[in-house]
């Protein structure tokens, strides 16, 4: 189980806009962790400070964030490597 904060709101944004409680809940339901709001925001800051992830205009009191480019690029770098480890893991099961 993936439990990262930082990659686990990458990769709910990479799809679309989204604010901090549909995050929690698009995340509850891929990857069956629940981030609390602290460990959420948290994240987001820290996203936010990388440019990976940026505020969008709000219609309402809930702030979207969408993923830049640079954030894409860097999910994608990270999906890659745990990529590399699940076929590495499953290949030496085989062999085992």
């Amino acid at each position: 189980m993936i439990s990262d904060p930082t990659l686990l709101v990458l990769a709910s944004l990479a799809d679309g806009e989204k604010h901090g409680y549909a995050m929690i809940d698009d995340i509850a339901s891929f990857a069956k962790v629940r981030l609390g709001p602290g460990t959420l925001y948290g994240a987001i800051t820290r996203l936010e400070e990388r440019g990976w992830i940026a505020p969008v205009r709000a219609e309402d009191r809930r702030q979207p964030y969408r993923l830049t480019a640079e954030g894409r690029r860097h999910l994608k770098s990270e999906l890659g490597e745990l990529e590399h480890m699940v076929k590495t893991g499953l290949r030496r099961l085989k062999l085992a």
